[in-house]
């Protein structure tokens, strides 16, 4: 397969010649995918700034926030997967989706143009805003992946690696553009003072919202003439117009849930809720009101409860081992990836909080904005997604091509040597010293490839492996991996030291923040009220027993957690090739 060749098709050519292009629906996906990217990139980039310097919420709580967020937008794909296989089909949750979307960012285009008059209003407007983009991307996420597998006959299936790929640089042409455009006129600093104009970000979110509004169209437009399947009938319809030739031989084609499948379920998620409550704030009830404390105690127990819950009632309705097993793969190689976003995650937090803070962004004299440096992972998507694709081409005709789980794998070795170059980077730093971009640049490289390794292959591994009577529900499995992972960013970005912006604050207050961080000095009341408005911290944060002193032990957390998870699923990698049965 030339995906060169693939990149540029020729008009009808795919219906004649169909063993060497991809189906023109492809790119009508693509396109729809790459302006959502657009619009979903460019408000993460601005977001978490928009937080601590608009709408003056403290740099954790807006990373749990963040996190809290971030984990939603990949929680309600479960919800908008079943209504679409059960009732309106993909087609219209891909529209219905698209506009929630475009109306959120428009909600925060109005928080961040009336914060200065009423913060409350303000802030009101933001959560009103998440709430909606939230639903919106559980509507639109599913959908539109579950669609691309459908495009292609069953004798062509080993393409979809390669199609989720040059459909995943779709993705990131909008985040490319996004976190381009939408950073250039949302983050803006006074070329001479270096102070920021927190008025600005207001044009981001209007940017993002205009993409948006431009994917639903171009959807809305091209789908009934582009989107079918090689015989030319509709993909994602209402699935009452599904007939038996959408499903695999043999396959029942609706899926079934017994009630005590369902009440085991719910007892299930109910215990768990209340278990990962307690391991979370160390509470079972609901007394703490604190925001980072209720989005951790709340939205990231139902998160994982969630995920085990609706995991084992899809399982319930297996029907033969073969079925059974290729599922139980979907749900260990989406354990693993829970820790490869906890640590690439980091781009909309605690990294862009250190773009912000420690780090030298001149790049030929220019001073790219913070928000921006998250860019150079689109670049590399783009540049990279077809070499890789061509790569997995050639080793496949080899018969040398590594197993999907064996790929993911590397991707996680991949994010560890990331972490582990950029930790010795920072050792040395200390508490007024400069991150060089390039760094960042190189950390944003590897992840890159660690991620072209892992995503699109996870996407293509489950339109592989699920039965089609609930695979949109199967990809909401898949991408509450991600919600986890989300999660667990930011639990962990939560955790990022004291950086050098911390330490001139204090000195401006006429404190040493190290003697406090160190215990050595007693604030009395009025400096705490101080270090409170000046959002500083009064001790290091700890993460399972340990005390994070400085960048180089924080960053040497996600080294830890993806390396031993890469090694792990190295080492199952030929039990779940048995497994998959003869899917590869």
């Amino acid at each position: 397969m030339d995906n060169i060749e693939a990149l540029n098709p020729k008009a009808d050519e795919f219906v004649e010649n169909k063993g060497s292009r991809h189906p023109k629906g492809l790119w009508v996906l693509f396109g729809t995918e790459m302006w959502e990217r657009f619009n979903f990139y460019g408000m993460r980039a601005l977001l978490t700034l928009f937080m601590v310097n608009s709408l003056l919420i403290k740099e954790a709580d807006a990373a749990i926030i963040y996190g809290g967020f971030l984990a939603l937008c990949y929680l309600t794909p479960l919800l908008g997967g079943f209504i679409a296989d059960k009732y309106i089909g993909n087609r219209n949750a891909i529209l219905i989706g698209g506009s929630l979307m475009a109306i959120g960012q428009f909600l925060l285009f109005i928080s961040a143009s009336t914060f200065s008059g009423s913060l409350d209003s303000a802030k009101l407007f933001m959560w009103l805003a998440l709430f909606i983009i939230i639903f919106g991307n559980g509507f639109f996420k599913p959908n539109i992946s579950s669609m691309v597998g459908s495009l292609y006959p069953k004798q062509e299936k080993s393409k979809l690696d390669s199609a989720f790929t040059i459909f995943y640089m779709g993705i990131n042409i909008g985040a490319f553009l996004g976190q381009f455009i939408c950073p250039y006129v949302g983050d803006v600093k006074d070329a001479t003072t270096g102070v920021r104009d927190i008025f600005a970000f207001k044009w981001g979110f209007l940017a993002a919202s205009i993409a948006m509004v431009i994917g639903t169209v171009t959807f809305f437009i091209l789908k009934n003439k582009y989107v079918v399947t090689p015989e030319g009938r509709p993909i994602g319809g209402l699935p009452k117009h599904n007939t038996s030739a959408d499903f695999e031989e043999g396959e029942t084609q609706t899926a079934k849930f017994s009630g005590t499948a369902l009440g085991i379920t719910g007892f299930i998620f109910v215990v768990l809720f209340f278990a990962f409550r307690y391991l979370l704030v160390g509470e079972i009830g609901f007394k703490a009101v604190e925001m980072g404390q209720l989005i951790k105690g709340i939205i990231y127990p139902f998160i994982y409860a969630a995920g085990i819950s609706l995991a084992f009632l899809i399982m319930s309705s297996a029907e033969n081992k073969v079925e059974k097993q290729r599922i139980w793969v979907i749900y260990i190689v989406s354990f693993f990836i829970i820790f490869f976003w906890a640590a690439f995650e980091q781009a909309g937090s605690s990294l862009t909080f250190i773009a912000d803070n420690q780090t030298d962004r001149n790049i030929f004299g220019w001073n790219m904005p913070p928000s921006m440096v998250q860019i150079f992972n689109g670049i590399f998507v783009v540049l990279l997604a077809v070499p890789f694709s061509l790569c997995w081409d050639k080793l496949r005709a080899k018969g040398k091509e590594p197993v999907s789980p064996m790929k993911q794998a590397i991707g996680l070795a991949l994010i560890a040597l990331s972490y582990f170059i950029i930790a010795h980077n920072v050792k040395d730093l200390g508490n007024s010293g400069l991150l060089a971009i390039k760094w960042l640049m190189l950390l944003y490289f590897i992840q890159t490839c660690g991620e072209l390794c892992l995503s699109p292959i996870g996407l293509s591994l489950v339109g592989k492996l699920a039965p089609k009577r609930f695979a949109s529900l199967l990809y909401g499995v898949f991408f509450i991996s991600n919600a986890a992972g989300y999660a667990l960013a930011g639990s962990l970005g939560a955790l990022i030291p004291a950086t050098g912006d911390k330490f001139k604050k204090a000195q401006e207050i006429g404190v040493n923040l190290q003697d406090v961080l160190d215990k050595k000095v007693t604030l009395n009341a009025n400096q705490v009220a101080a270090f409170e408005k000046a959002q500083l911290p009064l001790e290091n944060p700890t993460f399972a027993g340990f005390e994070i002193h400085n960048l180089f032990e924080f960053f040497m957390v996600f080294v830890v957690l993806c390396g031993i998870a890469a090694v792990i699923l190295a080492l199952i990698s030929p039990i779940l090739k048995k497994m998959m049965h003869g899917v590869n």
